[in-house]
């Protein structure tokens, strides 16, 4: 159950979000929900993998390349779905930022851990 409420959560907030920034747009609700589903799974499977491979950059920048690697995986999830579009890297870093913090607070306010 926590974890469909975290789909949602995610779904809402990067739904609000393109109503705030220009770079980013869905066709409608629906296509926020399948990006929360998308992009859980991106994150399952490609975000360690790519994460690896970066991880000399990671160590590097003190960290700063995972907002890189974030704002790829916002990239590659506007690639698989139809009713999203993101215009560009700088637009999908700024996304992948502002869905991050909303996302956590909102976890943080919603979440059953007492």
């Amino acid at each position: 159950m926590n974890f469909i409420i975290r789909l949602l959560i995610t779904a809402v907030v990067a739904f609000l979000l393109t109503k705030i920034l220009p770079g980013v747009e869905f066709s409608g609700f629906g296509a926020a929900i399948i990006f929360a589903i998308v992009l859980a799974l991106l994150n399952l499977f490609v975000k360690p993998i790519l994460s690896l491979f970066g991880l000399p950059l990671t160590i590097i920048t003190l960290g700063l390349f995972a907002l890189v690697i974030n704002a790829a995986i916002i990239l590659i999830a506007d690639y698989f779905i139809d009713g999203m579009v993101v215009n560009g890297f700088l637009w999908a870093f700024i996304f992948s930022i502002a869905l991050s913090v909303v996302t956590s607070l909102a976890n943080s306010m919603f979440s059953d851990d007492k």
